[in-house]
């Protein structure tokens, strides 16, 4: 996947289909190192994760409805890890992205870049499938249908440079959120793009559909780059 934007920002994309949470967590950290140091440029990271469960800095443990052990014979881990929010379900079916981002270099607020990431699948979700989306309220982080949230958001920033980022689902198991109370909230549910569409989506297809709206949205060019490229810096 090769996509040119109106370019102000040069972001690499590493698709990575399928990855471990935690290896992905450490590719994460390694590279927002790198970023802070300015030897990599701005990358964006997609995968789809194992099933798993990550909990924010604002977590608490009474939003996991399932005991310790059940969620282990499912072959369920929990991660507590220092994004903003609450707890929150990845699984198979759903796209994750985590845009490694120097905000102060691109000129983009905390706000402004939150703005962007929940446009991104506003315009994507308006304009390739005729469904209106919306973003609410700032303890409602993410982007909704209804009052059911599909795209979770949470972020970490330090030093201006971002890490963490967003849940698209696609295919998404939704039988799998009632694992837990999604991003705390009780009185709202999540939703997937198969649910609204009445259809399985092709995974492909919806990872170049949210990388196409990312270089718009963030007036971007993004250049595929391989793994090996991070690795041997």
């Amino acid at each position: 996947m090769k996509y040119y934007g109106r370019s102000f920002m040069h972001i690499n994309l590493l698709y990575l289909h399928n990855s471990d949470y935690a290896d992905c967590l450490q590719l994460q950290t390694k590279i927002r190192e790198l970023r802070s140091r300015d030897q990599i440029e701005d990358t964006l990271i997609l995968t789809e994760h194992p099933p798993v469960l990550t909990m924010g800095v604002r977590g608490r443990d009474d939003n996991i409805l399932t005991d310790k052990q059940t969620l282990q014979q499912m072959g369920i881990e929990i991660h507590h890890i220092k994004r903003g929010g609450d707890v929150t379900y990845h699984g198979p079916g759903q796209l994750v992205g985590y845009p490694i981002i120097n905000l102060k270099q691109a000129a983009l607020s905390i706000k402004g870049y939150l703005d962007k990431i929940q446009d991104v699948f506003i315009d994507l979700l308006r304009n390739e499938y005729q469904i209106d989306a919306h973003k609410e309220l700032d303890e409602y982080a993410g982007v909704w249908v209804g009052n059911e949230k599909i795209t979770a958001i949470g972020i970490q920033i330090a030093h201006m440079v971002t890490m963490h980022g967003f849940a698209y689902n696609v295919n998404t198991n939704m039988d799998h959120f009632k694992l837990i109370n999604p991003c705390g909230l009780t009185d709202r549910n999540p939703t997937s793009l198969q649910q609204l569409t009445g259809g399985k989506v092709d995974m492909n297809l919806a990872a170049e559909q949210v990388v196409a709206y990312f270089a718009k949205v963030f007036e971007a060019d993004i250049r595929k780059i391989e793994l090996s490229e991070i690795q041997n810096v």
